[in-house]
């Protein structure tokens, strides 16, 4: 699985063929790009380094901010002035983007620092990236968990120069700029420095070592070196004050030359940012291949969690970098919170758990448990530090930003984990937490109405209680249990029993439509109230474009009367937006689960590809990938009720690494399909579920429970190329009528 990631996909504007069939019909509302980025990352990392062009919204490649459509292009060529840290990975307007300590190897004065220069021959696997700056120097660059490591080969000159630039932050677009509160700044000699720079509220500290012989090292202001000055202090900084600063080493070089650039990051000052350094590089000969080949060894771990056999080269590519791309975030630093002095998991980049708790998060609880206990212990220490549970939780202060989006999500994989029944976690604290925060917010209209604007919101905070009722029972409080599913029977509140669809409201993204297909805890009762099976497939249909013509996706600069046409289809938006992730599976609870597979199989073959321009939309952190991994398995996880739904999967065989041992999805009559880029113009067949077994006995429903997953076992799955009536007549467990 290693071999084959590609961390260029999505990092440029999409560029897939031409949709044929059921996905012709699908209509993009949002920016038609995976905002990835190909540099070089650890799983689940502090660090992540990448060339920087102070593009939108990474800091690498060409793109200016957008919203809808194509996006537009702020250069016309690849370049970079330098090399930053802490990318986000597929997001979207997340308003701050870090791209801190920019690190840049010239041969020009330090006057021309902030020049862009082309990148050339650019190379990435996991954990490495490479470049070639066109001033002639070669610069790699790979990462550990809290380092990074540059590596730079010059030409000849008599002086090379590494600049330090410490005041970096942000992007090169319109209030894209993060601009530093504080900063100190230490030049200790003999190739080494140190620094902290309060971004955000967040105290950055680095010890940087570079491994230059002979060469000078001083601090430089304003692109003004400093002779003979040890040490910077800046107690207040604006951004009509803010100037750029850092450190310098420079110094002869001959042709070929290699000068190692090592970086110790700490959120808690510059002695453990030194420690850091010392832990993943010191005493090797090579701090840049030994720091290497430990992140292609994680990566390989991690990456093995998930085996496949069968499918076209292409569509293993996807499969491969789409679990890449699902493990590079949240970032999870041990020891390193700079709100609260006890030692344990400090997570961040959890941007956002509107993107995630679908699909992510449920894969990591799965295939990487230990990380996701970790996750969910940092959670609850925020929701304690700082009042409340995160939707968006950056490395930054404020555990309240994109409240906007949804209420209480943590709620969900709360509730899964703790299905599970695994240990490390204090539940009694925990299910106080999730007690109180159901009331913040949002949550105090709900509790007094049973109902809030934006609707959506209405299903969030339903959905939660009935999240926390299952932990609250779990736990033997009963009462607190019977209140909080008596207040989760409110998502009714949300809709209108005369269209079946939910009432109107403001909603963030998309529309009514794509919100009124969210796989409830009562699909049962959802259901009826769409007026029944027949009802609510009807309405299915409209949505997924049955008996629909193409349409025309936005291009570039949209004009409002295009979108406005496209917004009135009420259309599946496929998978380039987060709503609707969820919606193919709604099939199942209708006892129709072969039109789950002909959806899911047209996304799997039209919404993804190979190239810079392979997803659809936004990555988001992962959790458009992690649809991807989940889709292609077979295996859909409905996250809050410790339950997964089955379809036909994209490859013969695969292999999940789970707490149990190992989870097998097994087919015959499999018949690899190829995806777009394989075959384009050109609609291949989906395949349909005709009878299933699990560990050697008949399985009649369309589900799993969680357990069966985790636990491993092996999941038979017999495919033809006509629809069966294997699960009509079983649908999935829902509040009111459990399995």
């Amino acid at each position: 699985m290693l071999d084959d990631v590609d961390p260029f996909i999505g990092t440029a504007a999409t560029d897939l063929p031409r949709a044929h069939g059921l996905a012709a019909t699908w209509w993009w509302p949002k920016p038609q790009v995976g905002n990835t980025h190909p540099g070089a990352t650890s799983p689940f990392g502090m660090v992540s380094a990448c060339a920087y062009s102070g593009a939108y919204p990474t800091g690498y490649g060409r793109y200016a901010k957008n919203t809808e459509g194509v996006p537009e292009e702020m250069f016309d060529r690849l370049q970079a002035s330098g090399f930053t840290h802490f990318q986000q990975s597929g997001t979207g307007a997340i308003r701050k983007y870090y791209n801190y300590v920019r690190v840049t190897p010239m041969i020009q004065p330090l006057d021309d620092l902030g020049q862009s220069w082309p990148l050339e021959d650019e190379r990435a696997e996991a954990g490495y990236y490479a470049a070639n700056l066109d001033t002639g120097v070669r610069c790699e660059i790979t990462v550990g968990e809290k380092v990074a490591v540059h590596r730079y080969t010059f030409p000849d000159h008599d002086s090379a120069r590494i600049v330090i630039d410490l005041s970096c932050g942000g992007l090169g677009i319109d209030l894209g700029r993060t601009v530093p509160l504080r900063a100190q700044a230490e030049s200790m000699g003999y190739g080494r420095g140190q620094a902290t720079v309060v971004m955000e509220g967040v105290p950055l500290s680095v010890h940087v070592e570079v491994d230059s012989p002979g060469w000078r090292q001083m601090l430089w202001y304003d692109r003004r070196l400093i002779p003979g000055g040890t040490r910077l202090d800046f107690d207040s900084i604006r951004h009509t004050t803010l100037r750029p600063f850092g450190m310098l080493f420079l110094g002869p070089t001959r042709a070929g030359q290699t000068i190692e650039v090592r970086l110790g990051f700490s959120l808690r000052g510059t002695e453990q940012a030194r420690a850091n350094l010392e832990r993943e590089c010191g005493g090797a000969p090579s701090a840049f291949e030994t720091v290497r080949a430990r992140t292609r060894s994680r990566w390989r771990d991690h990456l093995g969690r998930v085996q496949v056999d069968g499918g076209t080269p292409a569509r293993r590519t996807v499969l491969a970098t789409s679990l890449y791309h699902s493990l590079i975030k949240p970032c999870i630093a041990e020891d390193e919170s700079p709100f609260w002095p006890t030692s344990g998991p400090y997570a961040f980049d959890i941007c956002t758990m509107w993107d995630i708790y679908k699909t992510q998060l449920p894969l990591l609880s799965a295939i990487v448990p230990d990380r996701a206990n970790e996750l969910l212990e940092s959670l609850i220490r925020v929701c304690e530090e700082e009042g409340n549970f995160p939707i968006g939780y950056r490395m930054a202060r404020g555990a309240d930003r994109f409240f906007r989006q949804a209420s209480a999500l943590a709620h969900t994989a709360l509730a899964d984990v703790h299905a599970l029944r695994r240990p490390g976690i204090d539940w009694t604290w925990a299910l106080v937490h999730m007690v109180d925060d159901l009331r913040r917010l949002y949550g105090e209209d709900f509790r007094e109405h049973g109902v809030v604007h934006p609707i959506t919101h209405t299903l969030d905070l339903a959905y939660a209680h009935h999240c926390t009722a299952q932990v609250a029972r779990a736990l033997n409080d009963h009462r607190l249990a019977d209140d909080l599913e008596r207040r989760s029977r409110d998502w009714v509140n949300a809709f209108d029993p005369g269209t079946g669809l939910l009432r109107d409201s403001e909603f963030y993204e998309g529309g009514k439509w794509n919100y009124s297909f969210r796989l409830l805890h009562d699909m049962a009762a959802r259901i009826a109230l769409a007026g029944g099976d027949s009802g609510f497939v009807d309405k299915l249909d409209r949505f997924f474009g049955y008996g629909a013509g193409p349409v025309t996706q936005p291009g570039r600069c949209p004009s409002p009367v295009e979108m406005a046409a496209g917004y009135a289809l009420n259309r599946f938006e496929g998978l380039n937006n987060e709503p609707d992730m969820e919606a193919p599976w709604a099939y199942h609870y209708a006892g129709r689960p072969d039109r789950t597979a002909e959806v899911v199989h047209a996304a799997l073959t039209w919404q993804f590809g190979t190239g810079p321009g392979g997803l659809p939309g936004n990555d988001d952190s992962g959790g458009l990938s992690s649809w991807y991994v989940w889709a292609s398995l077979g295996l859909f996880p409905v996250a809050g009720q410790n339950l997964f739904l089955v379809n036909a999967p994209a490859f013969a065989r695969a292999q999940l690494s789970v707490e149990g041992g190992e989870f097998v999805v097994e087919t015959s009559g499999h018949r690899d399909t190829p995806i777009g880029v394989d075959g384009p113009g050109h609609d291949p067949a989906p395949r349909y579920v005709q009878s299933a077994t699990l560990n050697g006995r008949p399985l009649h429903t369309t589900h799993l429970s969680a357990a069966d997953v985790h636990q491993g076992g092996r999941l038979h799955l017999r495919l033809g190329p006509e629809p069966s009536t294997w699960g009509q007549g079983s649908r999935p467990p829902s509040l009111s009528t459990p399995a």
